[in-house]
């Protein structure tokens, strides 16, 4: 059984062991929140058992499966009642300086840190130390050698540095971190593997299979780590781009990373693909191959409006030019970044069914926008102001990896697509026709179209909507995304920094349509919003061209904290031989338009459906969420049902 087979079979996980819960033990001994942290990963590293699988080159998987909180239920409620606590409460979606780590060596951080850190590193070099002696009882020496230099000392080979990335990153996590994503890998290892070549230790096919490995690191125990569902693990990488001085640094390591994933097929680590107006067809082809597989990535993000955009919100240009992304789209900075990406998230069918159901009758569409205008800013400073006494849990190896500069907050706007597509309905139907009043649009979405089967109809299938290039909905997303933005600039959060707009959903395309009720483009109570950055579930597209001319058109570039278009493309279509060129040439058009982020998908409906009744026929069928992979049977059915309803595209 190859090594692939055994981490997709799952039959390594014989191996692990559960630790005794440590919260209470902790509260007993009034022990500080950075001691707790420290203890715990001590605790973990002495427990763990090393396991080297068969044919593994790249090796430390989990073996503790289980992460203990440090802190008991009661007292994070009296956390709560005192902090603004997000999501777990430790530290997400950072990306630490893996860079000078793997190349320096981790004694340089032991001889300047202080005894939290040095602690932590002392349990680290101790649990390499017996994976050192595990190899040398097992006869492989490779594995042992690493071991003997690294992570005390720098990586010499593309091995070693692959296997220093894996402790690394095993530690981040190890110290309750989740989402530690692992950035610009071509650009990090890229020199190792040119030494290497230039050497004469590794040949293309060598490397290759090397990366292979390496990615399928990424998957030996991603289902510890924490998320919405199994696949929300924040293990992305990012590739292509320009470096810091400007220049195109896609490279031999990058299209290796492609092949590697394409070969492996799985579901990380997830792709990334950094493109611009000047990026050759060939790397957009090489990304096309890749979506053809189905694997949901890569995405692509568009270096032109993307740097520009951060360097508009106050980054540096060297900063802008190296951004990465966190664990689905949006933007980081390696190194420099201590920022909250996704703290909270604005709806604009909220904003909407708000203004509606206020006392303030609109006589004209305009006074109409206008009150939208003024309740997106309202529910922006609502949402903004609880953000206040932000706590962390410590984390002191990830702090210690970082030189923070930049402590940034972003809000999402969700819903975008809803809400043009409603307001264009009522500019129609109220003040163009006068068919309806407002008051009786207000008590037919409330009673959920009961009774008005037509209008449905009508309101679904038949007035225009944002992805069909109609200039009147796509007015008022530009409108929409405008005030969003705007109402953001010049705000504040405690540590000083900004908050950033942007155009994702996350969950929140359930969650924000499930505190609503029907809205005017015919989308019933309990219906979903379209995921991200895209057209309505419900909108007759009759191709994905219309699609990038309304989706272009806003003014991404202030919005730049990410949120793609996410589009499905039928696998059929890429039976044909042209599919490719295609492909690529339809993300380069996008691109040249000003896009930002884009996320193609290659899914088969019928597989689809019938993964949900026979899921054990469908083990390995990956689909895309939001901004993540996952096995399309390990999801629960609200998200199946999400990625079914989506509309499969043609080219």
């Amino acid at each position: 059984m190859t090594l692939k087979d055994t981490i997709l079979n799952k039959k390594h996980i014989h191996h692990r062991i559960r630790i005794e819960e440590m919260a209470e033990d902790f509260k007993r001994r009034h022990l500080s929140d950075r001691e707790r942290v420290v203890e715990r990963f001590e605790r973990m590293c002495e427990k763990e058992k090393p396991v080297i699988l068969d044919d593994q080159q790249i090796v430390m998987m989990r073996t503790v499966e289980n992460l203990p909180d440090c802190f008991t239920a009661e007292e994070w409620d009296e956390n709560r009642r005192h902090h603004y606590v997000h999501e777990t409460g430790y530290v997400s979606n950072l990306l630490p300086d893996y860079e000078s780590l793997i190349h320096d060596g981790l004694l340089p951080l032991y001889q300047k840190s202080d005894v939290y850190v040095q602690r932590e590193l002392d349990a680290l070099f101790s649990l390499c130390d017996r994976y050192q002696k595990e190899a040398e009882k097992m006869g492989r020496m490779d594995v042992a050698e690493s071991f003997s230099w690294i992570p005390r000392k720098g990586a010499r080979t593309l091995k070693e540095a692959f296997q220093f990335f894996r402790i690394l990153h095993y530690a981040y996590l190890l110290e309750g971190g989740y989402q530690i994503v692992a950035g610009r890998v071509d650009q990090i290892f890229y020199p190792y593997l040119k030494k290497d070549m230039e050497e004469r230790r590794l040949s293309e096919s060598e490397a290759l299979e090397l990366v292979k490995d390496f990615f399928l690191s990424f998957n030996i125990d991603s289902d510890f780590y924490d998320g919405v569902q199994q696949g929300d693990n924040g293990q992305s990488v990012v590739l292509g781009g320009v470096d810091k001085s400007g220049k195109e640094s896609f490279n031999l390591l990058s299209k290796l990373c492609l092949q590697a994933s394409k070969e492996n097929r799985l579901i990380d680590p997830k792709i990334n693909l950094r493109v611009s107006k000047e990026t050759p067809l060939e790397i957009y082809e090489l990304g096309s191959y890749l979506t053809k597989e189905g694997l949901g990535f890569p995405q692509y993000l568009n270096d032109d409006v993307i740097i520009e955009g951060l360097i508009k919100k106050g980054y540096a240009l060297e900063d802008a030019r190296d951004y990465a992304v966190a664990a689905c789209w949006e933007i980081i900075i390696p190194k420099k970044g201590f920022e909250v990406v996704n703290i909270g998230a604005c709806s604009f069918p909220k904003v909407l069914e708000d203004v509606l159901h206020s006392k303030r009758k609109a006589e004209t569409f305009d006074e109409l926008m206008i009150q939208v205008k003024n309740q997106i800013e309202i529910e922006c400073s609502q949402i903004i102001s609880q953000y206040q006494q932000v706590y962390f849990v410590p984390a002191p190896l990830m702090e210690a990896s970082l030189d923070i500069q930049y402590r940034n907050f972003g809000i999402h706007g969700t819903g975008c697509s809803t809400a043009v597509d409603s307001l264009w309905a009522l500019k129609q139907l109220v003040y163009d026709e006068k068919q309806f009043s407002i008051d009786e649009i207000i008590e037919i979405t409330d009673h959920n179209f009961e009774g008005y089967p037509d209008l449905l109809h009508r309101l679904r299938y038949e007035l225009p909507k944002m992805g069909q290039n109609h200039s009147g909905c796509d007015d008022i997303a530009c409108t929409l995304l405008k005030w969003f933005c705007e109402s953001l600039k010049g705000k504040k959060n405690e540590w000083g920094g900004i908050f950033r707009a942007g155009t994702g959903t996350a969950m929140f395309y359930l969650d924000h349509a499930n505190e609503i009720g029907a809205s005017c483009d015919g989308r019933k109570k309990g219906e979903p919003f379209s995921a991200n950055y895209s057209p309505s579930l419900y909108a007759k597209i009759h191709g994905p061209l219309s699609i990038i001319e309304s989706f272009t058109k806003p003014d991404v570039c202030d919005a730049m904290n990410g949120g793609p278009l996410t589009l499905e493309f039928s696998s059929s279509m890429f039976a044909d031989p042209q599919s490719i060129r295609k492909t690529a040439l339809f993300v380069k058009a996008f691109v040249q338009k000003g896009g930002h982020q884009l996320q193609c998908n290659s899914v088969n409906l019928n597989d689809l459906k019938e993964a949900q009744h026979h899921p054990e026929r469908f083990r390995h069928l990956i689909v895309r969420i939001w901004g993540w992979s996952a096995y399309f049977v390990e999801l629960d059915k609200d998200f199946q049902d999400h990625v079914i309803a989506r509309q499969e595209y043609a080219l």
